[in-house]
């Protein structure tokens, strides 16, 4: 195991796609290869079963390095990073609590020192707490939204911003919802987190698009078809039925996925800040 600082000291190895199980939160897992510093590297926080994982997938489709990084299921983990190497791509594993101080930037700084340089840097967390009134809204669920909505693309971007502004080039993609755009009853914490993701994410294109850092802010207009969120919030029987009814109607993450490719791959003379994506037959936010 590398011994290269405090990130090092908080992060645990990966070998063989077992994913080491960490005393604390602040253990990431990582591969022990590091011949990849001389390709570019897709990073994605969030990397869950559906657009994160997903989104991995492609860009390790286009010989890109890919780090999935997510806060549990080893398992999970291990069988993406395992696909994408059966496919011929080059992937690596970490289990991070996002919220935990240091996490982040510590992830950031391994890749970047033992994998390769970062050139896409995906923002797939969700801050999913909803359908409580304001009541029923703690100061500490209030305080969760912010920091899986806000303060995580914050130190994200603030880690990752030298590396790319030193290289003149880099793409974050952020994966954001309806409630960015408007805010429903029972929403609040969401809400005012997603909400305040795209504002910040407007500061940060304002500041650092012209040092060639290209910003995007993706709204998911409607449910994914993602067993890990959509399929935990409803059960798996009540998963697998909508699954098998809405058919198209239902946000298919490998598609979705070709879109976040896209923006990365589109022209400066022509870069797009937002989108939003949803199913031929849904109804836009603004109806």
């Amino acid at each position: 195991m590398s011994t290269h600082g405090a990130a090092h000291r908080r992060i645990a190895v990966v070998a063989n796609h077992a994913v080491a199980a960490t005393s604390t939160a602040r253990h990431a897992v990582q591969s022990q290869s590091c011949s990849s510093t001389d390709k570019k590297v897709c990073i994605v926080l969030g990397a869950g079963a559906g657009i994160g994982i997903n989104v991995g997938k492609r860009f390790a489709k286009a010989g890109m390095v890919v780090v999935l990084a997510r806060r549990s299921d080893n398992e999970g983990l291990e069988k993406a990073v395992a696909e994408i190497k059966a496919g011929g791509g080059e992937a690596h594993g970490f289990l991070v609590d996002a919220i935990k101080p240091g996490v982040i930037e510590d992830l950031v700084k391994n890749v970047e020192t033992n994998i390769g340089p970062i050139h896409v840097a995906v923002y797939n967390l969700g801050a999913q707490i909803g359908g409580r009134s304001l009541e029923a809204t703690t100061l500490k669920t209030f305080e969760q939204g912010w920091r899986l909505g806000n303060e995580g693309l914050f130190r994200f971007a603030k880690e990752l911003a030298p590396h790319m502004t030193g290289r003149g080039t880099g793409t974050v993609l952020c994966t954001s919802a309806t409630s960015a755009m408007r805010g429903n009853a029972g929403q609040h914490s969401h809400a005012a987190s997603i909400g305040g993701r795209r504002l910040l994410l407007q500061s940060l294109n304002h500041e650092l698009g012209p040092k060639g850092l290209h910003f995007c802010h993706i709204i998911v207009d409607t449910i994914v078809d993602a067993p890990d969120t959509f399929g935990k919030l409803v059960g798996k029987d009540n998963f697998e039925k909508i699954r098998a009814e809405k058919g198209d109607s239902i946000l298919k993450p490998q598609h979705v996925a070709e879109t976040y490719y896209h923006v990365h791959m589109q022209h400066r003379s022509a870069w797009t800040f937002e989108l939003d994506v949803r199913p031929y037959d849904g109804k836009p936010w603004w109806n």
